[in-house]
Protein backbone atom coordinates (compact mmCIF):
# COMPACT_ATOMS: atom_id res chain seq x y z
CA UNK A 1 0.00 0.00 0.00
CA UNK A 2 1.76 3.70 -0.96
CA UNK A 3 2.51 5.48 2.27
CA UNK A 4 0.47 9.01 2.87
CA UNK A 5 2.03 11.35 0.48
CA UNK A 6 3.97 14.28 2.32
CA UNK A 7 5.69 16.53 -0.59
CA UNK A 8 3.63 17.19 -3.31
CA UNK A 9 5.25 18.52 -6.73
CA UNK A 10 3.67 21.81 -8.42
CA UNK A 11 0.15 22.04 -9.18
CA UNK A 12 -0.34 19.36 -6.89
CA UNK A 13 -3.06 19.83 -3.72
CA UNK A 14 -4.10 17.81 -0.99
CA UNK A 15 -7.49 17.12 -0.13
CA UNK A 16 -8.09 16.03 3.43
CA UNK A 17 -4.82 14.43 3.23
CA UNK A 18 -5.93 10.82 1.73
CA UNK A 19 -6.92 12.69 -1.72
CA UNK A 20 -4.57 15.02 -4.24
CA UNK A 21 -5.73 17.15 -7.44
CA UNK A 22 -3.39 18.09 -9.75
CA UNK A 23 -3.10 19.08 -13.41
CA UNK A 24 -3.04 17.57 -16.57
CA UNK A 25 -2.81 19.99 -19.43
CA UNK A 26 -5.23 22.57 -18.78
CA UNK A 27 -7.85 20.42 -16.56
CA UNK A 28 -7.65 19.65 -12.49
CA UNK A 29 -7.60 15.87 -11.98
CA UNK A 30 -8.65 14.04 -8.77
CA UNK A 31 -6.63 11.04 -7.16
CA UNK A 32 -7.55 8.93 -4.41
CA UNK A 33 -6.27 5.54 -2.89
CA UNK A 34 -8.59 2.63 -2.15
CA UNK A 35 -7.23 1.02 -0.20
CA UNK A 36 -9.78 -2.43 0.49
CA UNK A 37 -9.86 -2.14 -3.67
CA UNK A 38 -5.76 -1.71 -3.56
CA UNK A 39 -6.28 0.89 -6.44
CA UNK A 40 -6.04 4.69 -7.29
CA UNK A 41 -9.42 6.20 -8.31
CA UNK A 42 -8.46 8.25 -11.35
CA UNK A 43 -10.87 10.52 -13.29
CA UNK A 44 -10.70 14.39 -14.40
CA UNK A 45 -12.39 17.15 -12.49
CA UNK A 46 -13.39 19.07 -15.56
CA UNK A 47 -12.29 22.30 -14.92
CA UNK A 48 -9.72 24.65 -15.00
CA UNK A 49 -10.49 26.72 -12.07
CA UNK A 50 -8.99 26.01 -8.58
CA UNK A 51 -11.43 26.13 -6.22
CA UNK A 52 -13.81 24.94 -8.38
CA UNK A 53 -11.95 21.43 -8.22
CA UNK A 54 -11.13 21.50 -4.95
CA UNK A 55 -15.18 21.82 -4.01
CA UNK A 56 -15.77 19.18 -6.81
CA UNK A 57 -12.95 16.64 -5.33
CA UNK A 58 -14.56 17.19 -2.02
CA UNK A 59 -17.80 15.86 -2.73
CA UNK A 60 -16.05 12.98 -4.96
CA UNK A 61 -14.29 12.21 -1.46
CA UNK A 62 -17.25 12.10 0.30
CA UNK A 63 -19.35 9.88 -1.78
CA UNK A 64 -16.52 7.57 -2.67
CA UNK A 65 -15.57 7.61 1.06
CA UNK A 66 -19.20 6.88 2.22
CA UNK A 67 -19.35 4.11 -0.78
CA UNK A 68 -16.32 2.48 0.72
CA UNK A 69 -16.97 2.00 4.03
CA UNK A 70 -21.00 0.79 3.11
CA UNK A 71 -19.15 -1.91 0.98
CA UNK A 72 -19.68 -0.21 -2.55
CA UNK A 73 -16.60 -1.28 -4.86
CA UNK A 74 -16.15 1.51 -6.88
CA UNK A 75 -13.90 -0.50 -9.49
CA UNK A 76 -16.59 -3.79 -9.42
CA UNK A 77 -19.25 -2.30 -11.86
CA UNK A 78 -18.95 -2.32 -15.72
CA UNK A 79 -21.78 -1.46 -18.59
CA UNK A 80 -22.13 -5.64 -18.79
CA UNK A 81 -22.57 -5.65 -15.29
CA UNK A 82 -24.92 -2.96 -14.90
CA UNK A 83 -27.18 -4.52 -17.84
CA UNK A 84 -26.94 -7.97 -16.00
CA UNK A 85 -28.27 -6.14 -12.60
CA UNK A 86 -30.92 -4.25 -14.66
CA UNK A 87 -31.94 -7.25 -16.39
CA UNK A 88 -32.38 -9.07 -12.99
CA UNK A 89 -34.46 -6.10 -11.86
CA UNK A 90 -36.91 -6.19 -14.74
CA UNK A 91 -37.63 -9.79 -14.34
CA UNK A 92 -38.83 -9.13 -11.12
CA UNK A 93 -41.18 -7.22 -13.15
CA UNK A 94 -42.27 -9.83 -14.92
CA UNK A 95 -42.78 -12.19 -12.21
CA UNK A 96 -45.03 -9.39 -10.96
CA UNK A 97 -47.03 -9.11 -13.78
CA UNK A 98 -46.05 -5.40 -14.46
CA UNK A 99 -44.70 -6.55 -17.99
CA UNK A 100 -44.87 -9.09 -20.14
CA UNK A 101 -41.99 -11.67 -21.14
CA UNK A 102 -41.85 -10.18 -24.55
CA UNK A 103 -41.14 -7.14 -23.10
CA UNK A 104 -38.62 -7.84 -21.38
CA UNK A 105 -36.59 -9.70 -24.40
CA UNK A 106 -37.29 -6.44 -26.56
CA UNK A 107 -35.56 -4.83 -23.64
CA UNK A 108 -32.64 -7.60 -23.53
CA UNK A 109 -32.19 -7.28 -27.21
CA UNK A 110 -32.22 -3.10 -27.20
CA UNK A 111 -29.29 -3.17 -24.51
CA UNK A 112 -27.69 -5.79 -26.31
CA UNK A 113 -26.82 -3.57 -28.90
CA UNK A 114 -25.98 -0.78 -26.67
CA UNK A 115 -23.05 -3.09 -25.28
CA UNK A 116 -22.19 -3.64 -28.74
CA UNK A 117 -21.97 0.42 -29.09
CA UNK A 118 -20.05 1.07 -26.03
CA UNK A 119 -18.50 -2.25 -24.82
CA UNK A 120 -18.87 -4.50 -22.52
CA UNK A 121 -15.54 -3.87 -19.92
CA UNK A 122 -16.50 0.37 -19.72
CA UNK A 123 -16.47 1.65 -16.49
CA UNK A 124 -20.21 2.88 -15.19
CA UNK A 125 -18.17 5.40 -13.62
CA UNK A 126 -16.55 6.57 -16.57
CA UNK A 127 -19.65 7.14 -19.15
CA UNK A 128 -20.02 11.07 -19.87
CA UNK A 129 -23.74 12.51 -20.98
CA UNK A 130 -22.12 12.87 -24.45
CA UNK A 131 -20.86 8.95 -24.98
CA UNK A 132 -23.68 7.93 -27.30
CA UNK A 133 -23.75 11.25 -28.97
CA UNK A 134 -23.31 9.25 -32.59
CA UNK A 135 -25.37 5.90 -31.50
CA UNK A 136 -27.54 6.88 -34.66
CA UNK A 137 -25.19 7.23 -37.00
CA UNK A 138 -23.50 3.73 -35.62
CA UNK A 139 -26.86 2.10 -35.24
CA UNK A 140 -28.31 3.02 -38.37
CA UNK A 141 -25.47 1.23 -40.33
CA UNK A 142 -26.10 -2.00 -39.01
CA UNK A 143 -24.45 -5.20 -39.59
CA UNK A 144 -24.66 -6.65 -42.75
CA UNK A 145 -26.13 -3.71 -44.51
CA UNK A 146 -29.68 -4.21 -42.71
CA UNK A 147 -31.02 -0.88 -42.42
CA UNK A 148 -32.76 -0.52 -39.28
CA UNK A 149 -36.20 2.16 -39.07
CA UNK A 150 -35.42 5.43 -36.97
CA UNK A 151 -38.41 3.99 -34.83
CA UNK A 152 -36.29 1.01 -33.59
CA UNK A 153 -33.37 3.17 -32.64
CA UNK A 154 -35.37 5.75 -30.60
CA UNK A 155 -37.11 2.58 -29.11
CA UNK A 156 -33.81 1.84 -28.03
CA UNK A 157 -32.22 5.17 -26.66
CA UNK A 158 -35.33 4.76 -24.57
CA UNK A 159 -34.26 1.58 -22.80
CA UNK A 160 -30.54 2.77 -22.59
CA UNK A 161 -31.87 6.00 -20.68
CA UNK A 162 -34.31 4.11 -18.34
CA UNK A 163 -31.39 1.59 -17.54
CA UNK A 164 -28.94 4.96 -16.98
CA UNK A 165 -31.68 6.37 -14.98
CA UNK A 166 -32.08 2.59 -12.70
CA UNK A 167 -28.40 2.68 -12.00
CA UNK A 168 -27.77 6.73 -11.05
CA UNK A 169 -30.52 6.42 -8.45
CA UNK A 170 -28.39 3.29 -7.04
CA UNK A 171 -25.42 5.76 -7.17
CA UNK A 172 -23.62 3.60 -10.13
CA UNK A 173 -22.85 6.15 -12.11
CA UNK A 174 -22.81 9.68 -12.30
CA UNK A 175 -24.99 10.67 -14.85
CA UNK A 176 -28.54 9.72 -15.47
CA UNK A 177 -28.71 9.45 -18.98
CA UNK A 178 -26.83 10.37 -22.37
CA UNK A 179 -27.81 12.80 -24.35
CA UNK A 180 -28.82 11.56 -27.76
CA UNK A 181 -28.47 13.21 -31.33
CA UNK A 182 -31.82 14.37 -32.67
CA UNK A 183 -33.33 11.89 -34.78
CA UNK A 184 -34.25 12.57 -38.32
CA UNK A 185 -38.08 13.12 -38.91
CA UNK A 186 -40.42 10.44 -40.44
CA UNK A 187 -42.49 11.07 -43.11
CA UNK A 188 -45.43 8.86 -41.84
CA UNK A 189 -47.03 8.75 -45.14
CA UNK A 190 -43.94 7.23 -46.77
CA UNK A 191 -44.99 3.22 -47.63
CA UNK A 192 -41.88 1.87 -46.65
CA UNK A 193 -42.83 2.50 -42.96
CA UNK A 194 -46.25 1.12 -43.45
CA UNK A 195 -47.05 -1.68 -40.67
CA UNK A 196 -49.93 -2.44 -40.14
CA UNK A 197 -52.01 -2.62 -43.04
CA UNK A 198 -52.12 -4.22 -46.22
CA UNK A 199 -52.93 -3.05 -49.94
CA UNK A 200 -55.90 -4.35 -51.94
CA UNK A 201 -53.35 -6.41 -54.16
CA UNK A 202 -51.59 -7.94 -51.27
CA UNK A 203 -54.65 -8.93 -49.42
CA UNK A 204 -55.86 -11.21 -52.62
CA UNK A 205 -52.15 -13.05 -52.29
CA UNK A 206 -53.24 -13.87 -48.79
CA UNK A 207 -55.86 -15.51 -50.20
CA UNK A 208 -54.94 -17.09 -52.90
CA UNK A 209 -52.10 -18.57 -50.88
CA UNK A 210 -54.30 -19.90 -48.10
CA UNK A 211 -56.33 -21.55 -50.93
CA UNK A 212 -53.40 -23.53 -52.15
CA UNK A 213 -52.06 -24.36 -48.54
CA UNK A 214 -55.52 -25.80 -47.38
CA UNK A 215 -56.42 -27.63 -50.34
CA UNK A 216 -57.38 -31.39 -49.38
CA UNK A 217 -57.02 -32.65 -52.44
CA UNK A 218 -53.93 -31.01 -54.07
CA UNK A 219 -52.05 -31.48 -50.86
CA UNK A 220 -53.08 -34.71 -49.62
CA UNK A 221 -53.80 -34.01 -46.44
CA UNK A 222 -55.03 -36.07 -43.57
CA UNK A 223 -57.66 -34.76 -41.42
CA UNK A 224 -55.37 -33.72 -38.78
CA UNK A 225 -53.19 -32.20 -41.18
CA UNK A 226 -55.73 -29.90 -42.90
CA UNK A 227 -57.37 -29.12 -39.70
CA UNK A 228 -53.86 -27.70 -38.90
CA UNK A 229 -53.51 -25.86 -41.80
CA UNK A 230 -57.16 -24.26 -41.77
CA UNK A 231 -56.56 -22.70 -38.03
CA UNK A 232 -53.10 -21.74 -39.16
CA UNK A 233 -55.35 -19.97 -42.06
CA UNK A 234 -57.28 -18.07 -40.45
CA UNK A 235 -54.75 -17.42 -37.80
CA UNK A 236 -53.18 -15.60 -40.34
CA UNK A 237 -56.11 -13.60 -41.80
CA UNK A 238 -57.59 -12.67 -38.92
CA UNK A 239 -53.64 -10.64 -38.07
CA UNK A 240 -53.95 -9.71 -41.41
CA UNK A 241 -57.06 -7.53 -41.16
CA UNK A 242 -56.45 -6.63 -37.47
CA UNK A 243 -53.08 -5.90 -36.74
CA UNK A 244 -53.08 -7.29 -33.41
CA UNK A 245 -49.81 -7.88 -31.75
CA UNK A 246 -48.79 -11.82 -31.59
CA UNK A 247 -49.07 -12.72 -27.71
CA UNK A 248 -52.75 -10.38 -27.87
CA UNK A 249 -53.63 -12.58 -30.94
CA UNK A 250 -53.14 -15.79 -29.32
CA UNK A 251 -54.12 -15.44 -25.87
CA UNK A 252 -57.72 -13.96 -27.48
CA UNK A 253 -60.63 -15.67 -26.50
CA UNK A 254 -63.95 -15.79 -27.91
CA UNK A 255 -65.72 -14.05 -25.33
CA UNK A 256 -63.27 -11.03 -26.62
CA UNK A 257 -64.97 -10.82 -29.59
CA UNK A 258 -68.63 -9.09 -30.62
CA UNK A 259 -70.13 -8.96 -34.09
CA UNK A 260 -71.80 -5.57 -34.69
CA UNK A 261 -72.81 -3.17 -37.38
CA UNK A 262 -71.60 0.36 -38.27
CA UNK A 263 -72.33 2.74 -41.61
CA UNK A 264 -70.73 3.92 -44.39
CA UNK A 265 -71.67 6.46 -47.22
CA UNK A 266 -74.91 5.83 -45.34
CA UNK A 267 -74.93 1.79 -45.92
CA UNK A 268 -74.50 -0.78 -43.20
CA UNK A 269 -71.11 -2.69 -43.26
CA UNK A 270 -70.35 -5.67 -40.86
CA UNK A 271 -67.81 -4.97 -38.08
CA UNK A 272 -65.92 -6.79 -35.24
CA UNK A 273 -65.18 -5.28 -31.93
CA UNK A 274 -62.61 -7.09 -30.29
CA UNK A 275 -61.55 -6.63 -26.68
CA UNK A 276 -57.86 -6.89 -25.24
CA UNK A 277 -57.62 -7.52 -21.61
CA UNK A 278 -55.08 -6.26 -19.89
CA UNK A 279 -53.26 -9.23 -18.47
CA UNK A 280 -52.39 -10.10 -22.26
CA UNK A 281 -51.70 -6.70 -23.55
CA UNK A 282 -47.93 -5.82 -23.96
CA UNK A 283 -48.21 -2.30 -22.31
CA UNK A 284 -50.75 -4.07 -19.64
CA UNK A 285 -53.48 -1.62 -20.41
CA UNK A 286 -56.81 -2.86 -21.53
CA UNK A 287 -58.33 -1.67 -25.23
CA UNK A 288 -60.67 -1.69 -27.45
CA UNK A 289 -61.05 -1.66 -31.68
CA UNK A 290 -63.54 -2.49 -34.13
CA UNK A 291 -62.53 -4.30 -37.58
CA UNK A 292 -64.16 -4.64 -40.59
CA UNK A 293 -66.27 -8.05 -40.79
CA UNK A 294 -64.90 -9.95 -43.43
CA UNK A 295 -66.12 -13.54 -42.05
CA UNK A 296 -63.40 -15.06 -41.09
CA UNK A 297 -64.20 -14.93 -37.38
CA UNK A 298 -67.62 -16.20 -37.78
CA UNK A 299 -65.80 -19.22 -40.48
CA UNK A 300 -63.49 -19.84 -37.58
CA UNK A 301 -66.52 -20.47 -35.06
CA UNK A 302 -68.19 -22.67 -37.58
CA UNK A 303 -64.83 -24.25 -37.81
CA UNK A 304 -63.91 -24.71 -35.02
CA UNK A 305 -67.60 -26.03 -33.42
CA UNK A 306 -67.25 -28.50 -35.83
CA UNK A 307 -63.44 -29.85 -35.31
CA UNK A 308 -63.13 -28.98 -31.61
CA UNK A 309 -61.39 -31.62 -29.56
CA UNK A 310 -63.48 -32.08 -26.42
CA UNK A 311 -61.66 -32.32 -22.99
CA UNK A 312 -62.98 -34.07 -20.16
CA UNK A 313 -64.43 -31.25 -18.96
CA UNK A 314 -66.43 -29.14 -21.26
CA UNK A 315 -65.76 -25.55 -21.89
CA UNK A 316 -68.17 -23.29 -22.75
CA UNK A 317 -67.33 -21.83 -26.42
CA UNK A 318 -66.49 -18.00 -24.64
CA UNK A 319 -64.29 -18.77 -22.40
CA UNK A 320 -62.43 -21.15 -25.48
CA UNK A 321 -58.79 -19.81 -26.82
CA UNK A 322 -59.83 -18.43 -30.06
CA UNK A 323 -56.75 -20.12 -32.15
CA UNK A 324 -57.20 -23.73 -30.69
CA UNK A 325 -58.70 -26.97 -31.56
CA UNK A 326 -58.49 -28.11 -28.23
CA UNK A 327 -59.41 -25.24 -26.10
CA UNK A 328 -56.37 -24.89 -23.86
CA UNK A 329 -53.20 -25.29 -26.50
CA UNK A 330 -53.06 -21.96 -28.56
CA UNK A 331 -51.64 -22.34 -32.32
CA UNK A 332 -47.88 -22.23 -32.32
CA UNK A 333 -45.12 -20.31 -34.23
CA UNK A 334 -44.09 -22.84 -36.35
CA UNK A 335 -47.69 -24.28 -37.23
CA UNK A 336 -48.34 -20.54 -39.05
CA UNK A 337 -44.91 -19.84 -39.94
CA UNK A 338 -45.64 -21.72 -43.29
CA UNK A 339 -48.33 -19.02 -44.22
CA UNK A 340 -45.44 -16.35 -43.65
CA UNK A 341 -43.73 -15.19 -47.12
CA UNK A 342 -40.17 -16.36 -47.52
CA UNK A 343 -40.71 -18.78 -44.19
CA UNK A 344 -39.57 -21.90 -46.16
CA UNK A 345 -37.94 -22.71 -50.10
CA UNK A 346 -41.49 -24.14 -50.52
CA UNK A 347 -43.44 -21.44 -49.01
CA UNK A 348 -47.53 -21.94 -48.39
CA UNK A 349 -48.14 -24.79 -51.03
CA UNK A 350 -44.90 -26.76 -49.15
CA UNK A 351 -45.75 -30.26 -48.11
CA UNK A 352 -47.17 -30.83 -44.37
CA UNK A 353 -45.23 -31.39 -42.03
CA UNK A 354 -46.66 -34.36 -39.71
CA UNK A 355 -44.45 -32.89 -36.77
CA UNK A 356 -46.61 -30.03 -36.34
CA UNK A 357 -48.23 -30.14 -32.70
CA UNK A 358 -50.66 -27.89 -31.22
Amino acid sequence: MPTKKVKFEENEIAVFEDAVIYKRGEYWQFRLWLAKERKYARFSLKTRNQNTALEKAKLHYHELMSNQLSGKRYFSLTTKDGVAAYIAERQKDVDAGIIVKGRLGTIKTHLEHWLAYIKKDTKLKELERTDCSDYFLKRSKGKKNVEISISTIANEQGTINSLMKWLFKRKETYIDGFDFSKLPKVDKNDNKIRRSTFSEAEVDLFKDAVKQYTDRKENKLTDKEWQQRMLASYYFLIASVTGLRTGEQKQLLWSDIEWTQGSKNKKTVGLVHIQIRAETSKVRNSRGFYCRDDGYFKELRDFIAKNTVETKKPISLKDRLVFSLNSTKVITQRAHNPLVPGSSPGGPTRKANPHLKW
